[in-house]
């Protein structure tokens, strides 16, 4: 049995097919089919129903391919102790970040992280929450960049920096000439939301304490982007929240139409996690001394509340 093996194993396990995993491991469809049937020969089982389409794993092939992603990473964990001996910061780092993040932080850090670390190869992946825990557990990423917290026991987080909710409000809207907000103010109804799957969505909701099943007959517009939630705003088809960075990219005259919460402001918490089996920390660590150091200068708000991004009541 081989480390190589199991890599080929795991391949097939996710893509369903071999002349695709052979692909994707970069090898020829016999050699990977070789590499399993010998796996399967010295196991003495069958791993996979071929006679499926597409294959699949056997109920004792799923069990193994679990186990075959831990060895698989507690093997990585060698070079990892390797290049931490040598000093050395280096190599493909595969990273995850949430929508909702991508478009304001990443520009704040990028550049700044590629002149210091230019041994690192950053793969980067905007994805959701929900793909991220999943990906992060089967060590297809090595960190990521989402809203927490998650509560989840295998995933880490270290918190990078808490971002405000700031409300975009029409002329005319009832609270257009308050200046200051609360909580208690915000109406569901009212409030223009991104579409399901954006954790930023269901901290609006949890913010606004209403369910997450929302009324079906109540007429509503969802989007994908903030941008549309802000045009669809400036044509009085309601208010919407966004996150503080994104508030720094309207022009003057969208500007006006931003009202800021009373202390603590509402806020979340955008952390830097990763896998609790700390694969590639010496990364993990040096990304987020860097992400840190930019983001003092754009936000500096620590009179906060966590409004968390799950359906639960929110954190203080």
């Amino acid at each position: 049995m081989t480390i190589t093996q199991l890599h080929y194993l795991i391949a097939v396990a996710e893509h369903h097919n071999f002349t695709v995993a052979a692909e994707k491991s970069f090898v020829t469809q016999p050699t990977l089919s070789m590499q399993v049937a010998k796996l399967e020969e010295e196991l003495n089982i069958k791993l996979f129903d071929r006679s499926s389409k597409p294959i699949k794993l056997t109920a004792v092939g799923e069990k193994i391919v679990e186990q075959a992603r831990r060895v698989v990473i507690e093997a990585e964990r060698i070079k990892d102790i390797v290049s931490v001996e040598k000093g050395y910061v280096g190599g493909p780092y595969n990273l995850g970040i949430i929508p909702t993040v991508m478009p304001t932080l990443l520009p704040m850090f990028l550049a700044v992280f590629i002149k210091k670390y230019p041994k690192v190869k950053l793969i980067i992946k905007e994805m959701t929450t929900e793909e991220i825990a999943v990906q992060l557990r089967e060590g297809k990423l090595d960190g990521a960049i989402a809203a927490t917290p998650l509560g989840q026991e295998d995933i880490i987080e270290r918190p990078l920096f808490y971002e405000p909710f700031v409300a975009y409000i029409p002329d005319n809207h009832r609270l257009s000439e308050q200046k200051q907000l609360h909580s208690e103010d915000l109406r569901l109804d009212e409030v223009l939301l991104l579409e399901d799957g954006h954790c930023f969505r269901d901290g609006v909701i949890n913010l606004c304490g209403a369910p997450k099943k929302l009324d079906p007959s109540v007429f509503r517009i969802e989007s994908g982007s903030f941008e549309t939630l802000v045009k669809l705003s400036d044509e009085n088809m309601g208010m919407t929240l966004l996150p503080y960075l994104h508030t720094l990219y309207l022009n003057d005259r969208q500007k006006e139409h931003l009202k800021y919460f009373e202390k603590p402001e509402p806020a979340r918490e955008i952390s830097l996690i990763y896998h609790k089996s700390e694969l590639k920390l010496q990364i993990t660590s040096v990304l987020r001394e860097v992400i840190s150091a930019v983001i003092r200068g754009a936000i500096s708000f620590h009179d906060v509340k966590i409004i968390s991004p799950k359906q639960q009541s929110a954190k203080a």
